[in-house]
């Protein structure tokens, strides 16, 4: 009797780690949920021009580590984009970002910077844009690669809010938000 009620408690525990897995699955979001969400968000025309953005690091707990201020100044060149992003933190330090963007012939779109590991891929559909990327991540005296999914969501001609999850081996890290508003036209 003593085995079976374990083997019925084990069933049950397995159950319920695959029913959490299977809604977590349900839960994520996927770039075409945003595809007729207005304004239709075009990066170029949202950072040509200056662009400033404000926003926090929080841990994974959901303590504020840091907050920054972002100044990008962004310039286009037929279907490349290059964001010179200008981060002035809390503390007094200063950080200096250059991201080569360039939307591809099925609209995604592809982009390098100097503490991106490869290439980021992103996705747009309506007021929405998806990247994906891993960005090397100095803390300390040690430097640690982080995987970085970043969401973009347009809300009018001038505004835009950010949330980023980092993540390493799988697990949540810390997320950035920002919120950035272009000056006045």
């Amino acid at each position: 009797m003593r085995i079976a009620q374990r083997c019925n408690r084990l069933r049950g525990v397995a159950a319920g780690i695959g029913l959490a897995l299977a809604l977590a699955g349900c839960a994520s979001q996927d770039i075409s949920d945003y595809a007729g969400k207005t304004p239709a968000f075009d990066p170029v025309r949202f950072f040509a021009g200056r662009t400033e953005a404000w926003g926090m690091f929080q841990k994974r707990g959901g303590e504020v580590a840091r907050r920054f201020h972002v100044v990008i100044e962004g310039r286009s060149e037929g279907e490349r984009l290059t964001l010179d992003e200008r981060f002035r933190y809390d503390d007094g330090q200063t950080q200096q970002r250059v991201w080569t963007l360039t939307r591809q012939a099925d609209g995604s779109w592809r982009g390098s910077a100097g503490d991106v590991v490869g290439e980021a891929v992103g996705e747009v559909a309506g007021n929405a844009l998806h990247w994906r990327y891993t960005m090397r991540l100095p803390v300390g005296d040690k430097v640690y690669e982080v995987s970085m999914d970043d969401w973009m969501y347009q809300l009018d001609g001038r505004t835009m809010i950010n949330r980023t999850s980092m993540r390493k081996f799988g697990v949540e890290v810390g997320q950035v938000s920002l919120f950035f508003r272009k000056d006045e036209p």
